[in-house]
């Protein structure tokens, strides 16, 4: 029982530092994005958001509901409301109602909203390249 019970152990452990490896990875990625990004005026999140408009304009849909943007950024109702509102200000999104649903808002990439981001994107991508790449330690 005593050699289940350290099996079960060590698999716990490697579960355990596999998570640990996996927010560690991701806050050095966070980190660096924001470092990058910084110098366009924006954060990891701003980015996240123009990056899922500029995708929905690619697909024709040209809109995304506020709620479809809070499941793909991961970001709660309230503080996707104040990034929006942010980007808004600075004139990369415009908001309107959502015509299905006219206590719904709609968010769209503004001209500006869409250079930017197209500006930005090389630098976004290169830094995901170069945190997410596989390591060479085999």
């Amino acid at each position: 029982m005593a050699a289940k019970n350290g099996e079960v152990d060590r698999a716990e452990r490697a579960l355990v530092e596999q998570w640990r490896d996996m927010l560690a990875l991701h806050a050095r990625t966070q980190c660096e994005l924001d470092r990058v990004l910084h110098r366009h005026g924006l954060c990891a999140s701003d980015f996240e958001v123009l990056d899922v408009l500029a995708e929905s304009a690619e697909n024709a849909a040209c809109s995304y509901r506020l709620q479809e943007i809070a499941e793909r950024v991961h970001l709660t109702q309230s503080a996707l409301s104040r990034l929006i509102a942010r980007l808004e200000k600075d004139g990369l999104v415009e908001r309107g109602l959502c015509a299905e649903d006219r206590r719904g808002v709609r968010v769209a990439l503004t001209g500006k909203g869409r250079a930017l981001h197209g500006d930005v994107l090389p630098a976004q991508r290169a830094v995901l390249t170069r945190m997410l790449a596989p390591s060479d330690a085999s």
